[in-house]
């Protein structure tokens, strides 16, 4: 999320410098962000943000909150973000994302803006993320670097799914422990979401526990449907489309939504290309069904 907002802040001469948001700073970023995103956010909203932030633990040497441009020690821009280490990859390293959040500046400060985006993308080796660009924002971000690998939006009744041919599949709701075989990261993930309010789910097979995380949202303010947080993979999903719906629908939530570059095949639904595109930069591209560690799986938006 971006915003810019004029508070009438006097512009003569001011003498601003970037650097780490500190625990201290929160109140400051808060009322900041308050009115950088007012009427659509309140300020209850953002507290609960920093709040959330200050208490989850983050890569060694990672910001916990991100950067703010400060005029004469008063906050006058800020941009969050949320950092997280991925599985190792290939090569057995493990890699930094970053999901670079909510931030906005003050408009008399606008021009320092540049400044705070260099320093809260300065790091090569990490992988950023932005999964919520507003359209007035997209063309901003790509001439950040960020490249889209999300165009759009599936939106699925899962329920609905035929059944495949013969596993018996069990749902067991985390943070429940699974006695199936799984990866010590993926119940970490679960566990991790699961806190923070997202539906944290095992399909339990006889051979191995199958992870999914989804988060409850109302598309258009009205339609409830759970949007896919996190998956092993887009097939796994269509495996067990079925009785992952069943589950979601005896909760109130009968559509399911997931980020798409088209139709998926073996779902029953509509694709929306250029709805809730995704975006990144970096050295690692994110696969399609991982929104983990992300604003879209905190905090809902």
């Amino acid at each position: 999320m971006t915003n810019m907002v004029n508070t009438g802040l006097s512009s003569a001469a001011p003498k601003v410098r970037c650097r780490r948001i500190e625990d201290a700073d929160a109140g400051e970023v808060v009322a900041l962000l308050t009115r950088g995103f007012a009427p659509r956010r309140g300020r209850r909203f953002w507290e609960q943000v920093i709040a959330h932030l200050g208490r989850r633990a983050v890569p060694p040497g990672a910001p916990r909150y991100g950067f703010l441009l400060e005029s004469d020690s008063a906050t006058v821009g800020a941009i969050l973000q949320i950092f997280s280490c991925a599985p190792a990859a290939e090569d057995g390293r493990a890699a930094l994302r970053c999901n670079i959040s909510s931030w906005c500046v003050d408009a008399e400060f606008r021009s320092y803006a540049p400044l705070l985006v260099t320093q809260a993308l300065k790091q090569k080796e990490v992988t950023y993320l932005n999964v919520t660009a507003a359209p007035h924002t997209r063309p901003i971000v790509e001439a950040q670097g960020y490249t889209r690998y999300a165009d759009g939006v599936f939106a699925a009744l899962a329920c609905l799914t035929p059944a495949g041919p013969g596993t018996a599949v069990r749902i067991v709701p985390a943070p429940t422990p699974t006695a199936a075989p799984c990866e010590a990261h993926e119940r970490q993930v679960l566990e991790d979401h699961a806190q923070c309010g997202c539906i944290s789910l095992w399909c339990e097979t006889a051979t191995r526990a199958h992870p999914f995380v989804f988060r409850a949202r109302r598309v258009r303010g009205l339609i409830p449907c759970a949007q896919l947080i996190y998956c092993r993979d887009m097939a796994e999903l269509v495996r067990f489309a079925r009785p992952l719906g069943l589950h979601l629908a005896r909760r109130g939530l009968p559509l399911l939504i997931l980020d798409a570059n088209g139709p998926v095949r073996g779902l029953r639904g509509r694709y929306f290309p250029d709805l809730m595109p995704k975006y990144y930069r970096g050295p690692r591209p994110p696969r399609l069904g991982d929104l983990a560690y992300t604003e879209t799986a905190f905090f809902g938006v």
